[in-house]
């Protein structure tokens, strides 16, 4: 019988369909890095979320694993590498979050921009902070967007069609001229895009070409009135470059929903900045995409051992 672990929640549904294709299904969710070189022993498949971590340790360890399934889009917490020297296959289900992570990226550009995290903790405290929570529209602003892949085209859309926002983006590979025509979207540099967009939004996989690729020297080309959005990963801003501009108000504030350390520490110089929006990496995290996500990565585990 095929063994499968589940090492990360995943939707109810898609427990059942790997059970009624005949496979074994263990739920250990999250286990240490330690516990999981134990646990590995002895199953076919592995499914995990952005947690836990599998490493080579993990991988070395493993005398049966064929395949890894990531129930989410990025695959930086999967040693690539050392899952390729044992012929282990990985999927992932990019499509999944796509929806639930651009709305969260146009909300937190609401939240920035209106004040509404700054203005609901005062008012819990019983101070009226009406004045000092004038805040800017949506509408009628530049919109850059660094990485114009599934997600980043999902938030270009809302914004374009939904707030008459203008569309500006870079990425390394550009985008169908139907995309292009139908956003107008305008394709420019890196430098240009964070220099001329009012709010700038990430969307790139975390890889040693992107780590830090948003910098201090980048930081300094923002308008003093943008924001800087990201869903994507904490490692692609610098993260004390990040907090030196917002302290310093090259730029006027951030939303961020990923981090260089996770879960953030309380102490975190972010967590005393009023001009930043934090959420705990609750991108993907609606009941819709957890189920598309746990289905869509079952339905690939399955075919693969099936052969499909």
């Amino acid at each position: 019988m095929i063994r499968v672990l589940v090492a990360a929640p995943i939707h109810k549904d898609a427990l059942k369909l790997l059970e009624s294709s005949g496979f074994e299904v263990i739920v250990k969710e999250y286990p240490s890095n330690n516990e999981l070189v134990k646990l590995i022993k002895g199953f076919d498949a592995l499914i995990v979320r952005s947690k836990p971590l599998v490493t080579r340790d993990v991988i070395e360890a493993a005398n049966k694993l064929k395949v890894i399934g990531r129930a989410g889009v990025g695959l930086d917490n999967i040693d690539l590498e050392a899952a390729k020297e044992k012929g282990i296959a990985v999927f992932n289900a990019p499509g999944a979050p796509t929806n639930s992570v651009a709305e969260l990226a146009i909300g937190l550009m609401l939240a920035v921009l209106r004040k509404i995290a700054y203005a609901d903790r005062n008012m819990r405290e019983g101070k009226w902070v009406k004045k000092e929570c004038l805040g800017q529209e949506l509408h009628g602003k530049i919109l850059g967007v660094i990485g114009m892949g599934r997600i980043g085209r999902a938030v270009a859309r809302i914004a374009h069609h939904g707030f008459g926002m203008r569309i500006i983006y870079y990425d390394i590979i550009r985008c169908p001229r139907e995309i292009e025509e139908e956003l107008k979207a305008q394709f420019l540099d890196l430098e240009t895009v964070l220099s001329e967009a009012d709010v700038i939004t990430i969307h790139v996989p975390l890889t040693p070409q992107t780590k830090h690729l948003i910098n201090e020297e980048r930081l300094k080309l923002m308008k003093p009135t943008a924001i800087l959005i990201n869903t994507s990963r904490g490692g692609v801003i610098d993260t004390n470059a990040l907090v030196k501009a917002l302290k310093k108000g090259w730029m006027a504030g951030a939303g961020l929903d990923v981090f260089e350390e996770e879960p953030l520490p309380s102490n975190h110089p972010l967590t005393k900045l009023d001009n930043v929006v934090l959420t705990p990496h609750i991108g993907a995290n609606t009941i819709e995409a957890q189920e598309r996500a746990g289905i869509e990565i079952a339905k690939k585990i399955i075919g693969f051992f099936k052969g499909k």
